[in-house]
């Protein structure tokens, strides 16, 4: 089997999947950070594919950049200056070629997240 990532963003404030939020991935090596791709969530809170696919998966330390600041703006959330929650770093190692699903369910302020199937 060879190994992927995919994410999920539900808005538990609102009770629905995160359309339209932008996420980031990047591998990190050491000190080194590198930006792999940045993706958007669809309609029901997912990329439309894989964040890192089979043909790229690579055993090692990563970074999901979630947008969240963006996204509650987007759906009308009432502003702070600044946001509780802006840009959200979720840093995790994928150790072995399996399929690493890393979810997010977010609210204004407060998130988490697990290691999903």
């Amino acid at each position: 089997m060879a190994g992927y990532l995919t994410t999920h963003v539900l808005d538990t404030a609102r009770g629905c999947p995160a359309e339209g939020l932008r996420i980031e991935l990047f591998r990190i090596d050491g000190a080194s950070r590198t930006h792999i791709r940045t993706l958007e969530t669809n309609t029901d809170g997912r990329t439309n594919e894989q964040i890192l696919p089979e043909a790229e998966f690579v055993i090692g330390e990563y970074e999901l950049v979630f947008h969240a600041g963006a996204y509650l703006d987007a759906t009308g959330t009432p502003p702070e200056n600044p946001r509780f929650l802006n840009v959200i770093p979720l840093r995790f190692g994928m150790s072995e070629a399996a399929h690493y699903h890393v979810p997010l369910l977010l609210s204004p302020f407060g998130y988490s997240t697990y290691r999903g199937s």
